[in-house]
């Protein structure tokens, strides 16, 4: 799949803007430690001045234990890269770590875990039922079978609807976890804010209003030309 088509489909709406790649990775684990005890403590702490307290505990209880097992995320890793795989651009969505930013976020918005578990089952029994093997020991024109049976959600007949859900979920949250990562970020060109030189007002907006600078506001200012 073409990343830049994919994004057309989808619409940069429907990606999930409530966890950036590595908005709440703490410094180290000292740091993590002392936050800890300042919070039972009731002091601030030393943090940064976007993280509570409540919000360090709830991190460390999400990174605290797996959801996904080895073979549940080989799995992911697999169809993450399908949805974005590397190009001349840039690397693929397992080179922006993207499982494990859905690892993250399923246990952080526990609502995706059942769709993603049985979607994953899903995929798998499909492959066992075509080929005798699961989804990650087929090769890839077995696994490409299955994803354009789910992929296109107006083209996919009525009993792939189960597989048409897990992959729409497993397709946003990979675009998610890319695009919200440094080599997703890169990829777009994104450069943020960057500065600017300003020569002031253009002369056809100064003529169209009547207006011009004055032979000292000219010797003051600095022109970038």
């Amino acid at each position: 799949m073409d990343r830049r088509k994919s994004l057309k489909i989808i619409g940069l709406g429907s990606l999930s803007a409530t966890v950036l790649f590595d908005a709440c990775k703490l410094p180290d684990k000292k740091k993590a430690d002392n936050a800890a005890t300042l919070a039972d403590s009731g002091n601030t702490p030393d943090a940064g001045p976007d993280r509570q307290p409540e919000e360090i505990a709830h991190y460390n209880n999400v990174v605290s234990a797996k959801f996904f097992t080895e073979h549940e995320m080989a799995t992911i890793a697999i169809l993450a890269d399908i949805i974005i795989p590397k190009d001349e651009v840039s690397g693929s969505a397992t080179d922006a770590g993207v499982p494990d930013f859905i690892e993250f976020i399923v246990k952080d918005m526990p609502g995706h875990q059942v769709p993603m578990r049985g979607g994953l089952r899903w995929i798998d029994r499909q492959c066992y039922q075509r080929f005798q093997k699961n989804f990650k020991d087929s090769d890839q024109a077995q696994r490409m079978q299955v994803v354009d049976d789910i992929a296109w959600p107006k083209k996919a007949k009525p009993e792939m609807s189960q597989g048409v859900s897990f992959f729409t979920l497993m397709r946003n949250l990979t675009c998610t976890g890319f695009y919200t990562s440094k080599i997703g970020i890169e990829d777009i060109g994104y450069q943020g804010n960057q500065p600017n030189q300003w020569n002031g007002v253009p002369d056809d907006v100064l003529k169209q209003y009547g207006l011009a600078y004055t032979e000292k506001e000219l010797k003051e200012c600095i022109s970038f030309i």
